[in-house]
Formats: structure tokens, sequence, C-alpha cells
């Protein structure tokens, strides 16, 4: 089983992230489970979403405390909540920034995770240039499938199909697309380089 945890604040989107994985990962023939942290769920507070993948059926139901993978959709919540909270060493780390894991002074803290699972999109710039408005759900689920390739880009861009329609869905497949193909291109580059 796969656990994704992810954290943002309220009008970010971060509960429709986790629902739009589940169902990208339900079109690409897994099992999956998406789910909130009931809290305060005012604009701007901090929310917790998670996401279970597996190829067979998923009993769990409690809140993720050990995630292979953690998206944290805004940065500003990395000093004022414990994100990392559970993290396997071996886990994954998707940022919503366009600084690197340094410039955000988790430096020492990302020792000895493996490099090519450590991330850092601009999704909020990708979403306010394709949809108008600065909401990273999405850019960062383009992101998440080229990083862990559990989804494909093709179960996203039907994800999006399912809870979008007309411009928006445009414009949210555009940004997902970008996110996966920028990160599909440095992780040639890495390739090339290493």
């Amino acid at each position: 089983m796969f656990q994704v945890r992810i954290h943002g604040r309220g009008g970010q989107g971060v509960v429709t992230g986790a629902e739009m994985m589940s169902i990208a990962a339900f079109q690409g023939g897994r099992h999956a489970q998406a789910f909130p942290s009931f809290g305060s769920e005012r604009t701007g507070a901090p929310v917790v979403a998670f996401c279970r993948m597996d190829d067979k059926e998923i009993r769990l139901r409690e809140p993720i405390m050990q995630p292979d993978a953690i998206i944290i959709q805004d940065p500003t919540l990395l000093h004022q909540v414990d994100v990392f909270s559970g993290l396997k060493k071996d886990g994954f780390i998707l940022i919503n920034t366009i600084r690197s894991f340094e410039e955000l002074g988790i430096g020492e803290f990302i020792k000895g995770f493996p490099s090519d699972h450590l991330l850092t999109v601009p999704a909020s710039e990708l979403a306010m240039k394709h949809v108008g408005r600065a909401v990273p759900n999405v850019p960062l689920l383009g992101a998440f499938a080229a990083l862990c390739k559990l989804i494909s880009l093709a179960a996203v861009q039907s994800a999006i199909d399912e809870k979008f329609k007309g411009a928006v869905a445009l414009g949210n497949k555009a940004a997902a697309a970008e996110a996966y193909n920028t990160v599909m291109s440095q992780k040639t580059e890495e390739t090339h380089h290493a």
C-alpha cells in the first residue's frame, strides 16, 4: 500500500487534490481511498487530506501516520505544522515552491533521503498561468505522477475531467501536463548528468 498525506490551507483544494489522486489511481486499475482530516475548514487554516493506493482492497480507515509521500501545498506550513511527522526515510517530498529545500530551511532534515524522491514545483504559478487562480492542487498532482510513477498523466487528465468542466478543466489539464513534463525533463537531465 502506498499512502500520501497532503498538507495545505483551506481554499487551496487540498481535499479535491486527494480525491482526484484517488480517481486517477482507480482509473489506473488500483484500489484507492481519499479522505480529509476534519478540523477548522476556514480559508487559510491548515488542512490535511489523505490518499491510499493499493493493488488490493483497502480496509484501513484511520488517518495516515506513516506516509510514503508528503505533498505540501503551502510552504509557510513547514515551520508551523509538523508536516514531516512519520514520513518514511525513503519517502517522497513534493513542495509547492520556487525555492530550494535549503532556501526553505529544511536542508538538514532531508539529508539521507534519496535525492530523486525530493521535488519542488512552482504549482501556484502554473495554476495562475493556466487557470487564472493560484490553486496548486492540480499541478502538484501532475508533478506527483511524474515523481512517484504510481498514477499516469492520462489518469490525472481523466480525473480532472471528472471534477471540472469547460475552460476550467482545460486549464487544469494544461497545468497538470506542464508540471508533469517539467518534472520528467528534470529527471532526464539528472540522468544525463549522473
